[in-house]
């Protein structure tokens, strides 16, 4: 495909909107290590809430969205909606905690709970782990789907693809800190969302396709269509419903959804102005991730279903495509290759705005690990503020050089959806209640951190064959969760001192509604439920249904709002 001048100039309008936001704030930014990684924590909600959502919206979500329409229908985004709960439960109990912690990161938080040398060891073994190997992983799979963009569309090499844009996000994160990518992302998001209905418009109106009403009584999507997965198979409900609703919810942690809140929804939270702010940032960031983004890409999804119904009508589509990329992810972006001129801009655009956002993020995040819980708690006690931003700027190159060489090396977004999951098996419900558990310790945390691992793998190239995920997944669960709590009741608990000072801080006697909290969690997510479905349902061309997910969305929420308010 060829891009036009009209093209050319939106998509140059992006990156100089980047660029030039990134050295507007760059003075701001650079006056401490607080300014660079949090803002100055007086970031108002609807800022950190846009600022989560887009950063979720990598360019890799569109690509692994389709992949699981084509592989299980609808339904099977079940397997990323179930966190939707974890969120909830987040924005409505942990979200305050983190705030009134007032840490320069989630990973400071070890040494507030814990005590003694297993506490300073986990907080920077976490921080390298977290910040440097798990973040290269996530930001190579985001890298990956940009790659697949642009060799679908342009034919452009790999090499050049992450040059250029790794560029491009290294002078954003760099100049800009956290307060370059909060208010990058305001407009990266508002891009993205017009791109993905561009998008979505164009590919239900192809002409394979023949529009939405048409492509809706398709027999090749028929049995694609359902919100929820074949109830008289227990082949595809267990491992597309019950497994996410019932288990990994509470036991997976996966980036952006870490169960009590972590990683870059943890940042945005401690960068608000009070507990208020961060609270509302989340429940905004949940709203939005779940009930007003999915439709645009399960459009694309379906329709793609039509036009390509294998895998080998892709690669006979598209010849110029490495044979190695041909997958069923790859179809999102094989379907924007019937943009025509001057849209084709906009959603390239928009693309390159998704991925610039989601890795800004995770280069600052994973910058602020190294800095704050390696660099100036272990090598370099009496660092400037100013030395601070300048290491934080250098980890952000070096972060950005290995995500990119990694990238090379993956083929698929399911296949890294699938591993992350894995390695954070059955650590989720210590992370919701090390909070309240006065018995958890650091060992808890560090036994949990090897299990998970060991297992996952353990499962993977030393289990049986026939082995399904979903077994290798509920017993990872299992016996990862079963062995940190026995090493939590056999090793010593933490020091008396250093957790009511850590219950005082946080308020957790005095100033948590666990209870209504709950009720307001599960209430908000049977509303965004509610939401979702009810929007399918209209595109669908199902009246009735729509107005009764409706009706759930509109009383869910009501008693969300009362509830949270009598919590106040």
């Amino acid at each position: 495909m060829q891009l036009v001048t009209l093209d050319w100039v939106i998509i140059a309008c992006v990156m100089v909107l980047i660029i030039g936001v990134g050295l507007y704030v760059s003075r701001r930014a650079g006056q401490n290590s607080s300014s660079f990684f949090l803002g100055g924590r007086n970031m108002p909600w609807w800022l950190l809430g846009t600022s989560m959502v887009a950063t979720t919206f990598a360019a890799d979500t569109p690509n692994l969205v389709t992949g699981l329409v084509r592989e299980n229908g609808v339904a099977g985004n079940w397997g990323w909606w179930a966190f939707l709960i974890t969120g909830m439960i987040s924005a409505f109990i942990y979200a305050k905690l983190w705030r009134r912690l007032g840490v320069v990161t989630d990973i400071e938080f070890y040494e507030q709970r814990y005590s003694g040398k297993p506490a300073a060891f986990l907080r920077g073994f976490r921080a390298v782990y977290i910040g440097v190997f798990f973040n290269i992983m996530v930001m190579a799979n985001v890298t990956l789907a940009l790659i697949k963009y642009a060799n679908v569309l342009f034919g452009v090499s790999p090499e050049i693809v992450v040059l250029v844009a790794g560029l491009v996000t290294i002078t954003l994160s760099v100049s800009g800190g956290l307060l370059g990518v909060l208010v990058t992302d305001f407009f990266l998001f508002i891009l993205s969302m017009i791109g993905a209905l561009c998008a979505a418009w164009f590919a239900v109106n192809h002409i394979d396709v023949g529009g939405l009403a048409e492509m809706m009584n398709r027999p090749e999507i028929a049995d694609k269509k359902s919100f929820f997965p074949d109830f008289s198979d227990p082949n595809q409900y267990v491992p597309i419903l019950l497994i996410p609703l019932l288990i990994q919810w509470w036991s997976a942690w996966y980036p952006g959804s870490e169960p009590g809140g972590g990683g870059y929804i943890a940042q945005r939270m401690l960068a608000a102005k009070d507990e208020k702010h961060a609270t509302a940032a989340a429940v905004f960031f949940n709203v939005a991730h779940y009930a007003l983004r999915p439709w645009p890409w399960i459009l694309v999804a379906l329709a793609s279903l039509i036009v390509f119904p294998n895998l080998e009508s892709m690669g006979t589509a598209l010849p110029h495509v490495d044979k190695s990329l041909i997958d069923n992810d790859l179809a999102y972006p094989a379907m924007l290759t019937f943009l025509p001129k001057g849209i084709l801009g906009l959603v390239v655009a928009s693309i390159l705005a998704a991925y610039i956002s989601t890795m800004s993020t995770m280069l600052n995040l994973g910058a602020s690990y190294v800095v704050n819980d390696v660099y100036g708690r272990f090598v370099n006690k009496q660092a400037s503020e100013k030395r601070k931003v300048r290491v934080g700027q250098l980890v952000t190159v070096v972060l950005m050089i290995g995500a990119a060489l990694l990238a090379l090396q993956l083929e698929s977004a399911t296949q890294a959806f699938r591993l992350l999951l894995a390695v954070g098996a059955g650590t989720g419900l210590l992370f919701f209640l090390r909070w309240f558990w006065p018995r958890i310790n650091a060992w808890s945390e560090i036994s949990a951190m090897v299990l998970s691992l060991l297992v996952a793998f353990g499962f993977e190239y030393l289990g049986p064959d026939n082995m399904q995920i979903w077994h290798k997944f509920a017993l990872s669960v299992g016996v990862t969760t079963l062995g940190w709590m026995v090493v939590t009741l056999l090793t010593p608990p933490t020091d008396a001192d250093t957790l009511k000072k850590f219950q005082n801080r946080a308020k957790i006697t005095e100033g948590v509604n666990i209870r209504a909290g709950l009720m307001a969690a599960l209430t908000a997510s049977l509303a965004v439920y509610g939401l979702m479905f009810a929007t399918g349902s209209v595109l669908y061309g199902q009246a009735l249904p729509a107005l009764g997910f409706g009706l759930v969305s509109l009383i869910s929420g009501f008693i969300c709002i009362r509830t949270y308010r009598g919590t106040l």
